[in-house]
């Protein structure tokens, strides 16, 4: 297996092989050219992202800056919406789903390193994708880590640090974040 495709596959990988250098390169030009655009720009800002991203929904609004590894492991739904200063370690898949809002600040980690030490100082890697479902609301810092999933019409509270999968419908927050209640009908009326 190439060191893309231990990444890919979830296995331990080395961040510094020649082609994932390459890739990284690739998406820094392509990001940098995307937060020096002017806010009049959208079509430029909408070739970017076609260009960065795996796939790229309907009426997308990201405001710069945006920060990834990758992009082009990066899925983005329909009406989604990130605000400023956006961080995607997308070293595996990070998929977005349709209606999602994302406050300023946040982050989503799919990357990660060994505990043992000596294991750290090779570099190597390994990788979990994030899926967040549609109608899902992150609020203003929060942090997601490698491997979550979040579901649908579910809302995160700013500041929150979500280490472990979420499920539909609810209100959650914390470090660690947890779920605080379900959310009620009135609350997931959503006019689709």
């Amino acid at each position: 297996m190439t060191e893309y495709e231990k990444m890919l596959s979830g296995h331990w990988y080395d961040p510094l092989d020649k082609t994932l250098r390459e890739l990284r390169l690739a998406a820094r030009q392509l990001t940098w050219q995307f937060n020096k655009t002017t806010p009049e720009q959208h079509k430029v800002r909408r070739r970017l992202l076609q260009q960065l991203c795996g796939a790229v929904g309907k009426d997308v609004f990201i405001e710069p800056p945006l920060h990834c590894d990758y992009g082009k492991h990066i899925s983005l739904g329909d009406q989604v919406f990130l605000n400023f200063n956006c961080t995607i370690l997308d070293v595996a898949p990070v998929t977005l789903g349709n209606y999602v809002f994302v406050g300023p600040g946040v982050q989503f980690y799919t990357v990660n390193h060994p505990l043992d030490a000596l294991q750290r100082r090779t570099g190597i890697e390994q990788a979990r994708p994030i899926t967040i479902g549609d109608d899902v609301w992150l609020g203003g810092g929060v942090i997601i880590c490698p491997g979550v999933t979040i579901g649908e019409q579910t809302v995160v509270a700013a500041g929150s640090v979500v280490t472990r999968d979420l499920p539909a419908r609810v209100l959650a927050a914390g470090n660690p974040c947890k779920v605080i209640r379900e959310l009620t009908s009135s609350e997931m009326n959503v006019n689709k």
